[in-house]
C-alpha cells in the first residue's frame, strides 16, 4: 500500500465524536512519548500532520486521520505518564474501554513499545485488553536503528512473549529516521483493510 493522501479529520473524547461513516480503523496504542505521532508522520510523509510533542502525555483525545479516502488511522491517548493524576488516568482507561467497545469499524490496532527495553506493566494491561476484545494486533518495535542488527530478531521474539502475543502476531521492527520497517507496515496494515472495488471499465 502507498498512501497518497492524508488528512486530520478530527478529535474525539467518546464515541459521539467518532466519524459515522463506517471506514475502517486502524488504531495506534503504545506509552506517552514512544512515538506514534512521529510514526504517523512517517507513513504518511508529512512532517506535520501528526503533532509530535517533548511533553509526555500531551494527546489525551482519540484524533482521527483520514487515509488515501478509504481508511483511518486513528492516534489514541498515551499511556503510562506517571505525572497525570489518578482522576486523568480513571477517564483515559473509560475513553479507551468506550472506544474498543464502541468502534465498529475497528480492524486492528497497532501497539507500538520501544524495541530497546522490555515492556512495561501497563505495556502488558494493554495487550491483555486486546486480547480481551479479540481486536487482531501489529506489534511494532519501534527505535530499530539504536539495536543491532542480530539483536532485533531475538528481541521481537522477546516482546512477544512478555506481553503474551502469539508467535503469529506481525511484529515489525521500526524506525522512523531510518525509515526501516515502515513498508512493511504498511503492507501488514493492508491485510486488514477491505479490497477496494475494481473500478468500473
Amino acid at each position: 500500500m502507498e498512501i497518497k493522501k492524508a488528512e486530520f479529520i478530527t478529535s474525539a473524547v467518546n464515541a459521539s465524536g467518532y466519524p459515522q461513516d463506517g471506514l475502517p480503523h486502524i488504531a495506534m496504542v503504545g506509552k506517552s512519548n514512544v512515538g506514534k505521532s512521529s510514526l504517523i508522520n512517517a507513513l504518511t510523509r508529512q512532517n506535520k500532520l501528526a503533532r509530535v510533542s517533548g511533553q509526555p502525555g500531551k494527546t489525551r483525545l482519540a484524533n482521527f486521520f483520514l487515509i488515501n479516502d478509504s481508511f483511518y488511522l486513528v492516534d489514541l491517548p498515551g499511556y503510562g505518564y506517571a505525572r497525570v493524576s489518578k482522576v486523568e488516568k480513571e477517564s483515559w482507561g473509560d475513553m479507551m474501554n468506550e472506544y474498543f467497545r464502541k468502534a465498529f469499524s475497528l480492524n486492528c490496532i497497532i501497539m507500538i513499545v520501544d524495541i530497546r527495553h522490555n515492556p512495561t506493566a501497563e505495556d502488558k494491561q494493554m495487550a491483555e485488553w486486546i486480547m480481551h476484545y479479540r481486536i487482531p494486533v501489529i506489534l511494532v518495535a519501534s527505535k530499530a536503528d539504536k539495536l543491532g542488527k542480530t539483536r532485533i530478531k531475538p528481541q521481537l521474539a522477546q516482546l512477544r512473549k512478555l506481553l503474551g502475543l502469539s508467535s503469529q502476531v506481525p511484529a515489525v521492527p521500526c524506525s522512523v529516521l531510518s525509515k526501516q520497517g515502515l513498508e512493511e507496515l504498511l503492507a501488514q496494515i493492508d491485510h486488514y483493510l477491505p479490497e477496494l472495488d475494481s473500478p468500473i471499465t
